[in-house]
């Protein structure tokens, strides 16, 4: 469904919050109140109307209808920026898999890229990227950020309420510069792309946690295992391994959530 009042048509710019109005006769839809002439629950939005719902003053069909005013319209286009960014680091993988990674034998097939949880983070971007071979915390430049300059291979440790973390600066041609921090490498413990997912966005939770501090201030321990799993990916590809060479939390900042993954994966 479309509407000709209202920015084209494009409905992924009106959030459910939209009270929309009729063109012909004014009247409002208000998702708040309802429709109690058609039997819509309040709290309902104009996006779930049914396909055949007309304005219940004049009959109007739904495409006849505006914004006249919508409050959800920041969230809106603040995911539709996050999206954006995400879907360029996205494709910047998916083409390093494709033309690199697709038949190294640490990468997992049963898993895809996707950018998992991301938002906005003081002046940046913070989210989860997963792929087939790793699952790293990933810092973006938002809006007025300019990290062209980044330098791949340079460290730098970004403190959050659980703890400090080792990121490595990078650029790729789509995305610009980033930011990475390993969290998971190989993936081997997954075998469906929804628990790698639900553990990225439980990371996502225990970053901002501070009971995790104590156990993310073990860097000696977490450098020694990454130096490990660094050793295989290098001697798989090692012009990719530069994407992700800070320090594993898999038994850290994740709290046993490899654990959980295995477990989610039995049970199903």
């Amino acid at each position: 469904m479309s509407f000709e009042g209202s920015y084209l048509g494009a409905n992924d710019r009106i959030s459910e919050q939209a009270i929309m109005e009729c063109k012909i006769c004014w009247t409002p839809y208000e998702p708040a109140e309802g429709d109690d002439t058609r039997q819509v629950e309040p709290g309902t939005p104009f996006s779930a109307l049914p396909e055949d719902w007309s304005c219940p003053n004049c009959s109007a069909p739904k495409e006849q209808f505006m914004v006249l005013e919508d409050p959800g319209a920041p969230g809106i286009l603040e995911a539709s920026r996050i999206r954006a960014a995400t879907d360029r680091l996205a494709a910047d993988f998916r083409e390093v898999y494709n033309a690199k990674m697709r038949d190294v034998p640490i990468v997992n097939k049963a898993l895809q890229v996707e950018a998992v949880a991301f938002r906005k983070h003081g002046d940046c971007l913070l989210g989860v990227l997963v792929s087939q071979w790793f699952m790293n915390l990933v810092l973006l430049p938002d809006a007025g950020q300019d990290w062209s300059g980044l330098r791949a291979g340079e460290k730098e440790v970004i403190s959050f309420p659980s703890g400090d973390y080792e990121f490595i600066h990078n650029t790729r041609e789509l995305t610009g510069g980033y930011k990475a921090c390993s969290l998971f490498s190989p993936m081997h413990d997954f075998t469906r792309q929804k628990d790698a997912t639900d553990v990225a966005r439980a990371v996502m939770v225990a970053l901002f946690q501070e009971e995790h501090r104590a156990e993310t201030d073990r860097s000696v321990e977490i450098r020694a295992a990454r130096e490990d799993e660094l050793a295989a990916v290098d001697a798989a590809e090692g012009e990719e391994a530069p994407v992700d060479p800070a320090p594993t939390r898999r038994a850290v900042l994740t709290g046993g959530l490899s654990q959980d993954a295995a477990e989610m994966r039995d049970a199903g």
